[in-house]
């Protein structure tokens, strides 16, 4: 099926767009996560809004960084709601590619 050059020229601006944000968000979120870490914060709620946040945009290698790192800290606090995390990522994210797994 052939489809037609303005559906084309959408779907490279909804591609662009797409990675414009993640990028976006790759930049916003280091700051907050690097604080977390930094300060090996306990505060679960701060921590889990950061990982809801984030989960959205593992698509791009530099968030998703942060989020092992954020669920590799949080491991700590509490396993079993990291566990949650991981497996949410698992089936939002995860694929047959090396390098998709927590």
């Amino acid at each position: 099926m052939k489809t037609e050059p303005a559906t084309d020229k959408a779907i490279i601006s909804l591609a662009r767009d797409l990675r414009e944000l993640q990028q976006q968000a790759a930049q916003q979120y280091e700051p907050v996560v690097d604080d977390i870490l930094r300060a090996c914060s306990r505060d679960i709620h701060h921590i889990e809004h950061v990982l809801d946040g984030l989960l959205d945009f593992c698509g791009r290698e530099p968030v998703l960084e942060m989020y092992k790192k954020l669920c590799r800290h949080y491991w700590e606090i509490d396993p079993a709601a990291t566990a949650s995390y991981i497996n949410a990522y698992r089936e939002y994210w995860d694929s047959d590619e090396p390098g998709g797994q927590l």
